[in-house]
């Protein structure tokens, strides 16, 4: 049984009574997140974590927000940084742990801050707008930059546009800390693109589309001068009835098992969860199951350090719902009652520091 300690953190939307940023005790065996506090953050929309677990940054109305961990997983603010834009979407930091990155979904721009020795965030050292035009579908007509992820090998960065339908991968300039287009990978038109992952070597990558709902797996080598994406696979997301009806379903929640072997995705419109099972050798999925999730816009999931259980975010229905995941007979047993969290936006479990 895993020894080690885990806390949950929601993102939320500021409405009624709740402050923004929930965090939760965990309970890693039996699949079970307690509430413990609420911490103030203005939209709390998207969290991430720093590489040595001591730091978490939120996104904030104003901006970004850091906070320190202690060694049960609560929270004391160091900093904000204003990001020079409209609010963010999504963080992520580099594996060197020098710099933050930040995408911004309403107005297309990719944002990168510099993470001070002391965890604070200082200056904005550079930010790079997307142009161009997607579908004329009304959400889909102008950059969104939904996702900024690092390659595992840490030399690009991965922006993942809604909007236009690519993501453009750069490198950060050693001299000038600019962010350099290095190339772009082309999506197909009106798919959607929301976020990536990597598998747990770095040798593949695997894109979620929101709109056509489905997962692109993509082998990546970054040993050349430029970055090599080719893809090799598209596996919908869907179960067989929700593909019938698919224009009314959006992909969302995007997470991977700790050991690398499992790919789960939650699904709004279905309001369902998918499952997917990593061949390490080729990369390829196997789709294993498409399962209800017992609430409205299933926004995010995380799921929990042993993989044996996932914390499911429903951000219309507000609630938390948690599951034990059945690999051998395929299949979700919801277990305890939902867990009432007005609008969450995004969910993490991440182990505390150590003193």
């Amino acid at each position: 049984m895993n020894k080690k300690k885990y806390v949950a953190y929601v993102g939320t939307y500021v409405h009624g009574s709740s402050k923004g940023l929930n965090v939760y005790d965990v309970d890693v065996e039996n699949g079970i997140l307690t509430p413990r506090n609420e911490v103030e953050v203005s939209n709390s929309s998207y969290v991430s974590v720093s590489r040595n677990l001591k730091y978490l940054y939120s996104i904030e109305d104003d901006g970004v927000a850091v906070f320190k961990r202690d060694c049960n997983g609560d929270l004391e603010r160091l900093n904000s940084v204003d990001i020079e834009g409209m609010r963010g979407c999504f963080l992520s930091t580099d594996y060197s742990g020098k710099y933050l990155f930040v995408g911004g979904y309403h107005d297309g721009k990719v944002t990168l801050v510099e993470i001070l020795p002391d965890g604070r965030l200082g200056k904005v050292l550079d930010g790079v707008f997307h142009r161009g035009l997607g579908s004329v579908a009304e959400r889909n007509f102008r950059p969104h930059v939904n996702c900024v992820r690092p390659t595992k090998d840490n030399q690009y960065l991965c922006a993942v546009d809604n909007g236009i339908d690519q993501v453009k991968l750069y490198r950060i300039e050693p001299r000038t800390k600019k962010l350099v287009l290095a190339d772009i990978l082309r999506c197909t038109r009106e798919s959607g693109p929301r976020n990536i992952r990597f598998s747990k070597d770095g040798r593949f990558a695997y894109i979620l589309f929101e709109l056509s709902n489905e997962i692109r797996v993509y082998t990546y080598d970054g040993s050349g001068k430029d970055p090599q994406f080719e893809e090799i696979q598209a596996v919908s997301t869907l179960s067989e009835d929700g593909e019938e009806d698919a224009v009314h379903d959006a992909a969302s929640g995007f997470a991977m098992t700790a050991d690398g072997k499992y790919i789960f995705c939650s699904t709004a419109g279905e309001n369902a969860v998918s499952m997917f099972k990593i061949d390490e050798e080729s990369g390829m999925l196997e789709k294993r199951f498409v399962l209800p999730i017992s609430g409205d816009y299933p926004k995010d999931l995380a799921i929990f350090p042993d993989g044996r259980h996932i914390a499911v975010a429903n951000h219309a229905s507000n609630s938390i719902t948690m599951f034990t995941v059945d690999y051998e007979k395929d299949i979700l047993v919801m277990h305890g009652k939902p867990l009432k969290v007005e609008t969450p936006n995004c969910i993490s479990i991440i182990q505390v520091p150590e003193e």
